[in-house]
């Protein structure tokens, strides 16, 4: 039980030291997760402002000091208080003989570096656009995901607006499909971090970006703007679940975009339950008053 404490305190300390020696400089500047995330955020923005695809949307639009809040919480607030958890996770799994060796299915050692990371973004994005799906289809992971869906207007930062229960459902599926991959030079992660933020960011944006025929590839602003359509097909249990790549919605036919003029209405029926503070929605989906909801993006 001591090596189990020890281990807690010791993630915990180490991850808020190296946020605080992120925040003064103190790391290399290729994993500064914390100012790489402010200067993505402020170039995209900056697009926002000087190509605007909704112009009669305000520059901060409504809810942007919400959503920006949110960025920095579900980034390195939360992630300071959950580090120890995950270590404990890790200690367990190997208590029980579960290791990273003995998952492995695919071994990449020898592998040029650029196809390592290939291939690692790839595995980890079909591993979050499955996991997307699974908030939709069942009332007790969307119940957390509606915060998401509650944005009313789109912008960069909504991309990071969701439940701190998200972290808890992704994480751990990110970290098995990680650990199927051997050889794996973690070191070179950042690279695939920064580009992901940096689509996400652009998916959520006030640009009207459709990447041409790469659009069959790559997520956009367009397609992932019908994802948070109020109207959705009928039947269905979304639409436009990509993460950075749109490969999957057109591979499983979970694509729609009926036009493109960016002016639909967002969220859902029933998102005026929604809490609009913060705490209201990071509590939402635990109250037993929540828990009888019928709220859906489907009704």
């Amino acid at each position: 039980m001591k090596n189990y404490l020890e281990a807690f305190i010791d993630s915990f300390i180490g991850t808020l030291q190296w946020t605080w020696r992120s925040i003064i400089f103190e790391v290399p500047w290729y994993t500064n997760y914390f100012w790489g995330l402010i200067l993505i955020s402020l170039i995209v923005w900056g697009l926002e402002i000087a190509f605007p695809w909704r112009k009669n949307q305000s520059i901060f639009r409504k809810d942007f000091w919400l959503d920006a809040f949110y960025m920095f919480f579900n980034f390195f607030i939360f992630a300071i208080f959950i580090s120890g958890f995950y270590r404990l996770l890790e200690i367990f799994f190997s208590d029980v003989g579960i290791s990273k060796s003995s998952l492995t299915l695919l071994n990449m050692g020898d592998w040029p570096g650029w196809l390592q990371l290939t291939v690692f973004f790839v595995l980890l994005d079909f591993v979050q656009w499955f996991t997307h799906i699974l908030l939709h289809r069942y009332e007790f992971l969307w119940r957390f995901h509606s915060v998401h869906h509650s944005v009313k207007e789109m912008g960069f930062a909504a991309h990071l607006r969701y439940h701190w229960m998200e972290n808890i459902l992704y994480k751990p599926l990110k970290i098995l499909g990680v650990m199927v991959i051997g050889g794996f030079e973690p070191e070179q992660a950042y690279i695939v971090h920064f580009v992901a933020i940096a689509i996400g960011h652009l998916n959520h944006s006030n640009i009207k970006i459709t990447w041409g025929p790469l659009k069959y590839i790559f997520n956009n602003p367009v397609m992932h703007l019908y994802h948070h359509a109020y109207t959705l097909p009928k039947g269905s249990k979304g639409v436009n679940f990509g993460i950075s790549l749109s490969l999957w919605d057109y591979l499983f036919r979970t694509n729609y975009i009926p036009e493109d003029s960016g002016t639909i209405s967002l969220g859902f029926p029933g998102d005026e339950k929604i809490p609009k503070s913060f705490l209201g929605q990071m509590s939402f989906g635990f109250k037993k008053s929540n828990q009888k909801t019928d709220i859906n993006p489907q009704s």
